[in-house]
């Protein structure tokens, strides 16, 4: 049985220390993929879970280190992502991380999860077609660089320039 949040004076909810820990040391709620990135904390909520003054938030918003959503106009409203962002930005800044250097790693973070991305779907897209295929297909470079498929067992004619290209199976 979950406990119930409690009210307090500054945040209108919290999760008992118990709860809100787990086995990790993270709040659960900032684990689940599919609520990483709705947007459910004001400025104030967002600032004392990050362990930060509200008016850094605002600061970090404005030079782009963290951009929360707008809610209602210009309320600010925090995802379990951006505090994440929030507390690695703290760690950054209390090793001695410029903010110019920590918009960067932030940024190469970033791509690097997009590159993370793409690899695991080519992946994917790589199992399904062998999982599809009855038979190994074999490449070979034609006369002009133009790539062909031969059949299994089947050799370039003999009088181009075309040379093979064998990948062996894994076991």
């Amino acid at each position: 049985m979950a406990a119930q949040p409690k009210r307090t004076g500054k945040l209108r909810y919290r999760v008992s220390t118990a709860e809100a820990q787990g086995q990790s040391g993270e709040d659960p709620r900032m684990l689940q993929p599919e609520q990483r990135h709705v947007a459910l904390f004001v400025i104030s909520a967002a600032a004392e879970l990050a362990d930060m003054h509200p008016q850094t938030l605002r600061q970090y918003d404005r030079i782009g280190l963290v951009t929360p959503s707008r809610q209602g106009g210009r309320h600010r409203r925090y995802s379990p992502f951006d505090v994440e962002q929030l507390r690695q930005i703290q760690h950054l800044s209390q090793e001695g991380v410029s903010l110019e250097g920590i918009r960067r790693i932030i940024e190469l973070q970033n791509q690097v999860e997009g590159l993370e991305q793409t690899v695991d779907a080519l992946r994917r897209d790589l199992r399904e077609a062998q999982r599809h295929s009855t038979t190994p297909r074999v490449f070979a470079v034609g006369p002009h660089g133009d790539v062909v498929t031969l059949a299994r067992g089947r050799r370039p004619r003999a009088r181009t320039q075309e040379l093979v290209v064998w990948d062996p199976p894994q076991r």
